[in-house]
């Protein structure tokens, strides 16, 4: 399975950025109009970019959505932070805000963004009406690698460890692969995905945008994704999760092998403000269902929970 990018598909999209204090890049992507529209702030997942983006943008254009999707320092146009965690993020977040005059928004993440929906809910609470995780990534126990597909498990595992070097070995073939082609080093990872996850993504559309979203993920090289690792799987010593007062809704399945379902139940009974939807299917179900998703999301008008 070969993906391609068509950029005819991006025509509406404006891609933007900003410059840090600190002389950082930060990068996003603008769907549904400049100015107009509701807005929906994205945390793409791991590895992910600014492009990490419906091809099919119809469940956004249909909600009059103005879409923008961020992505983390070390990913496609965004500059490294080596040694980051997650609070740095959920501050160049409320920069991108402050940069679109944007005062709250409604905000989605999806697997490695969830734990950075966290982190500026924690953070930056009075920018955020409502907030939605799909499929995130949880803080695991000993017992719970095993149920991830091989990769994540080890990955992790070098992770919890603070084994940076153990992580880019293990990263390394995936990445390279995505220099043959956008889609191979995910290929490659998900071969013992379950089989929703593999329907997802034979389907033309999903292919279309995860190959310019992992083209562009890798733009300046593997660095970021070991950042993000190390990030994600180590202690999340910088985010208070009961200083969280937005509702969530954290939509997850059991036969989830990329995020395990019980690590994430045990993290959503720790939210004080959280619910879970549980899903039928594997990693990739909330692309299937992201109008649903999104109107849900949409019905909370900065309610608390």
């Amino acid at each position: 399975m070969i993906g391609t990018v068509d950029d005819n598909l991006y025509a509406d999209v404006a891609d933007e950025h900003l410059v840090r204090p600190d002389g950082r890049t930060v990068a996003w992507t603008r769907a549904g109009g400049t100015g107009t529209g509701t807005p929906l702030l994205r945390l793409p997942g791991t590895p992910g970019s600014r492009w990490s983006i419906r091809a099919d943008r119809s469940p956004w254009v249909d909600r009059g959505l103005q879409v923008i999707t961020t992505e983390r320092p070390g990913f496609g146009r965004s500059t490294r932070l080596p040694g980051r965690k997650l609070r740095e993020h959920s501050d160049d977040l409320a920069a991108i805000l402050d940069q679109l005059g944007l005062d709250r928004v409604y905000l989605l993440g999806g697997s490695g963004g969830g734990p950075h929906v966290l982190a500026f809910a924690a953070h930056h609470p009075d920018r955020v009406i409502a907030a939605t995780v799909t499929v995130g990534f949880p803080p695991l126990n000993d017992d719970e690698y095993e149920q991830m597909i091989p990769l994540n498990a080890a990955a992790f595992r070098a992770a919890r460890d603070g084994d940076e070097r153990t992580i880019r070995e293990l990263l390394a073939a995936p990445y390279e692969a995505t220099k043959t082609s956008p889609l191979a080093g995910l290929e490659q990872a998900m071969k013992t995905a379950p089989a929703s996850d593999l329907e997802v993504m034979n389907d033309p559309m999903w292919r279309a945008a995860q190959a310019k979203a992992q083209q562009e993920a890798f733009a300046a090289g593997i660095d970021g994704w070991v950042d993000e690792t190390l990030a994600l799987g180590g202690e999340w010593t910088d985010v208070d999760l009961t200083a969280i007062r937005t509702s969530i809704t954290w939509w997850h399945g059991r036969a989830d092998r990329n995020c395990p379902f019980t690590a994430a139940e045990r993290l959503i009974e720790k939210l004080p403000t959280a619910t879970l939807r549980e899903l039928t299917a594997g990693h990739f179900e909330p692309y299937q269902r992201e109008g649903e998703i999104l109107d849900e999301l949409l019905s909370r008008h900065g309610s608390q929970r």
